[in-house]
């Protein structure tokens, strides 16, 4: 005989085994039946704001989304699986609900490849690593209680339901219909632009959408000359052309290592501009450099040289290439195949090429003797590898003492000095370590440096003693830990970048995007005011959005950077090679070369109704002239 309730009993029972198999199966965390988690994570399709951007394409599991159709009602037990499931129902409810939340939203990071926890605007929020975007879709508690347990839907489903997910399928079914490679990673597309600066930018997004760092660079530029295609409709033309690059070389890089093993990289030179004379530009050797990176070094190397007082063209170029852990004769052995190529594109009245990320004295020595080599006779340099081998170049320092001195120059404008503030600085290759000098004469505190594993801090600040250290752990190639072995009480953060340690200027010198708009907000919230871009592009677009809505003053690396550019052409000019520069001289030479970038910048941004106290006045008027400039050539020069 049957007892009254006991089917039911047993048929709860079961489907709560049966529930927590399909848990199992979907990898999910194993949380408390009671457990609420508020998941109110921001503004979503039905919010005026929201703004959609270019998305990269999924890669999660297309078997696990399959699944999840037919299970749509999750429940999840705080025990193992293995345990007598009857004790489930007894379980207590969740009593610290702030705690439970911040764990969850960990762990739920680490269990879908798609979501990732970041903070915006000081608030932790859950990510979609899909859309790089939060909204009201990713908002339900997709676990839920038992009583409300019909009306969830996993996380996983309520994702690809939102209308973030649903564009980014559609943006790349839209590139496979075309024959295109998928996007990769988001690109963000300005707002509030003209209508003829608008289809400019999605002509380049039309023509090279895969082109990351290409876009954004393309776009800052844009951006800054919306007043001048609005008052001179006949520069339009003249930008749609100066957009494409005069020449694109990629070719293949074979090499033998120490054991007999072969080996092929890839090797970009992009010479974008030579309307205003031979092509200057570095070389970079890094594992992410690609034909998107070598352009978008081009492009703004070209407006780094039009906006100097020198008759420079533009490039920019390298290999995919990583020199970390090579022994030298490797390194010369690829340096020699890479210019058994480029050698045919280079010369003194032609291209003559510089450092860059990877590219030392030492590969700068490599590559021209093989070009010396090739060509058959020494004609010209590649700025300067006589007075490399020498040791007595100033173009090394010449770049990051030229950013102090760029940094000094908008202080003057507040009526402040260097000295006595906090400065946060980011790598810790020539430039970064040439800033740290020339702010420790000046009475600066650095408090930072960083490398590719993380930051190093120390609360005291930097001096000479300090700064010697830090040379020889560079030179040596250890980790920036050994710091602490000598210094105790200074600090190493792996995984992290420096831009929330409180500070009053930032030098950001390490790579391009390495601040994001997270990175940005904690800049803010640290007290930083001004930020001079030692390296090309340091900041994402939105980065640079909400550092502008903060009134934090942005120094352009083509404004702040052109010290480099002018010593170098110097050293190329017979006439400066034959003399010994003192220090003195050089500081004065360089100091005055900063000065007439930092006015002439200004003058252009108040032409075109930029005021002196915007805090994108310097990066909007720096491209105008560079720009104009450029304009002039090219309109005398005829269409070529």
């Amino acid at each position: 005989m049957l007892v009254p309730g006991r089917g039911i009993e047993m048929n709860s029972t079961m489907d709560e085994i049966n529930l927590l198999r399909q848990a199992q199966r979907h990898h999910l965390v194993v949380r408390g039946i009671g457990e609420e988690i508020d998941l109110e994570i921001g503004p979503g399709e039905d919010d005026p704001t929201f703004a959609t951007t270019l998305v990269r394409v999924p890669t999660q599991d297309t078997g696990v989304v399959e699944e999840q159709e037919d299970h749509k009602q999750l429940i999840m037990s705080s025990q193992a699986p293995s345990e007598d499931q009857t004790e489930l129902v007894k379980l207590p409810q969740a009593k610290r609900k702030k705690k439970v939340v911040k764990k969850w939203r960990e762990e739920w990071a680490d269990t879908y490849k798609w979501a990732y926890v970041d903070v915006h605007e000081g608030t932790t929020r859950i990510f979609c690593s899909v859309c790089r975007e939060y909204g009201r879709k990713h908002r339900r508690n997709p676990y839920g209680n038992e009583g409300s347990r019909n009306m969830q839907m996993s996380a996983l489903e309520e994702h690809n339901n939102s209308l973030l997910h649903k564009e980014a399928l559609r943006l790349q079914m839209a590139s496979k219909d075309k024959g295109l490679p998928a996007v990769e990673r988001p690109v963000f597309v300005k707002d509030l632009m003209s209508k003829t600066a608008g289809s400019i930018i999605e002509a380049v997004l039309k023509k090279d959408p895969h082109e990351f760092e290409f876009i954004q660079s393309v776009q800052e530029v844009v951006h800054s000359l919306e007043p001048v295609l609005v008052k001179n409709s006949q520069y339009i033309h003249i930008l749609e052309r100066l957009l494409e690059p005069e020449r694109t070389i990629i070719f293949r890089v074979p090499w033998v290592d120490d054991k007999g093993e072969t080996h092929v990289n890839r090797g970009f030179r992009v010479q974008f501009s030579q309307v205003l004379g031979p092509c200057r530009g570095g070389l970079r050797f890094h594992p992410s450099m690609n034909l998107s990176v070598a352009k978008f070094l081009g492009f703004e190397q070209t407006m780094k040289n039009a906006l100097s007082p020198y008759k420079l063209g533009g490039a920019g170029g390298g290999s995919d290439f990583d020199p970390r852990g090579k022994s030298e004769n490797e390194i010369m052995r690829f340096c020699q195949s890479f210019m058994d190529e480029l050698y045919r594109y280079l010369g003194p009245d032609q291209d003559l090429p510089a450092e860059d990320m990877g590219v030392g004295p030492r590969e700068m020595g490599f590559l021209f003797g093989q070009y010396r080599r090739l060509a058959g006779h020494f004609q010209g340099n590649f700025t300067g590898p006589k007075i490399f081998w020498s040791g007595s170049s100033l173009r090394t320092e010449a770049t990051g003492y030229g950013l102090v001195f760029f940094a000094r120059l908008i202080l003057l404008e507040m009526n402040k000095e260097l000295k006595g503030l906090r400065c946060v600085i980011s790598g810790t290759g020539k430039i970064a370590l040439h800033v740290l000098e020339k702010l420790l004469s000046c009475g600066a505190i650095p408090i930072t440096v960083s490398d590719s594993k993380g930051y190093l801090l120390d609360e005291d600040g930097f001096d000479y003693v300090k700064f010697s250290l830090l040379r020889d752990i560079k030179s040596q190639q250890r980790s920036l830990r050994d710091y602490i072995k000598s210094y105790p009480r200074a600090r190493y953060f792996e995984d992290s970048k420096p831009w929330n340690e409180r500070c009053d200027i930032a030098f950001p010198c390490a790579s391009q995007n390495e601040i994001g708009q997270p990175e940005a907000l904690g800049l803010v919230n640290s007290g930083c005011r001004i930020l001079i871009e030692g390296s090309n592009m340091p900041c994402t677009s939105q980065a640079i959005d909400a550092l502008r809505k903060a009134k934090v003053l942005v120094a352009p690396a083509k404004a702040a950077g052109a010290g480099g550019i002018a010593v170098g052409e110097l050293e190329l000019n017979h006439e400066y090679n034959l003399m010994q520069w003192s220090p003195e001289d050089f500081e004065t030479k360089l100091q005055d070369s900063m000065k007439q970038t930092y006015e002439r910048s200004l003058k252009h941004a108040n032409d075109y109704g930029f005021l002196k106290d915007s805090p994108e006045a310097l990066v909007h008027g720096g491209n105008i002239c560079a720009f104009l400039n450029l304009a002039q050539a090219m309109t005398d020069q005829g269409c070529v």
